[in-house]
């Protein structure tokens, strides 16, 4: 079982100025692959996968002169984490990206690898990663890509990483006033699939952002009707969310019940979530 590793909050507000995540649960492993940040700077989160064995392996290849690639925490599947850039300093974990007409996200963000093995592949009663392990089958999940089309078995995360990696987000957004938490596949779509599906990354940003920004109940339309032809209807709002029933029709008036992250929560014949790209307002 999973040892949980609790997180000193406090603590890292008190040496995050500093740049070391330097609390009881975390190890640091340093490495020379950093920069030095413009003033004003990060003002961005990018969370990746590391597509590796294992927390520790990942944080120490990362760590070698040669991998020419850093960043600045890795957090493994009991929710260790492990400091490899300090946070004043720039680390080398976006590569070719883009985002809204900007270029090149290692100039303004911090980068958190999250311990995943990525896409899997099954055999049998088993799935397997691409370097050879075996996982079973309450271990990957079937789910399709934002930026994909078809569904594919991920590996799933645990509930300690992801509360661990919400904790440092959440504190990281609040001291440098950070604007955006973006996945390395937001960046680099195309190029790059993680965190993948498998992450909650759209719940994270919205938990976290909402702290500060929630929509009041009166600026929210009551009614809205569907323009696209068919609409998918989720359990999620997230775009490779489980569909809970058919999809709904166009023309169909649905009652709008919340708002997150650009998707309507909507009540039908059932709840689910819908893009609010494709709901006409009232």
């Amino acid at each position: 079982m999973a040892q949980n590793f609790t997180i000193n909050a406090q603590h890292l507000l008190e040496k995050v100025s500093g740049g070391q995540y330097d609390v009881d649960t975390t190890s640091y492993i340093a490495s020379k692959n950093e920069d030095s940040f413009k003033a004003g700077f990060p003002d961005s989160l990018i969370i990746h996968y590391t597509a590796g064995r294992s927390g520790e392996s990942s944080a120490r290849h990362l760590a070698k002169d040669e991998v020419k690639a850093s960043a600045h925490l890795v957090i493994d599947q009991s929710g260790k984490v492990y400091q490899v850039v300090p946070f004043n300093k720039k680390s080398w974990h976006a590569g070719r990206s883009s985002y809204n007409g900007r270029k090149y996200y290692n100039h303004f963000s911090i980068g958190i690898e999250v311990d995943n093995a990525g896409v899997l592949t099954q055999s049998g009663a088993e799935f397997v990663s691409w370097f050879g392990k075996r996982y079973k089958a309450d271990e990957a999940v079937r789910a399709v890509h934002r930026n994909e089309n078809t569904a594919r078995y991920w590996h799933i995360y645990t509930e300690e990483q992801i509360a661990v990696c919400e904790e440092i987000s959440a504190l990281l957004v609040a001291h440098y006033g950070m604007k955006e938490i973006l996945g390395h596949e937001e960046i680099s779509p195309g190029r790059k699939s993680d965190p993948g599906p498998a992450f909650p990354l759209d719940k994270l940003r919205d938990d976290i952002f909402s702290r500060d920004r929630a929509i009041e109940e009166s600026d929210l339309p009551e009614k809205g009707v569907i323009s696209a032809s068919k609409l998918n209807i989720r359990a999620m709002p997230q775009s490779g969310a489980e569909k809970v029933a058919k999809p709904i029709p166009k023309g169909r008036e649905v009652s709008i019940l919340e708002e997150r992250d650009g998707w309507y929560r909507v009540s039908t014949r059932v709840e689910g979530w819908v893009s609010k790209d494709f709901v006409n307002t009232k």
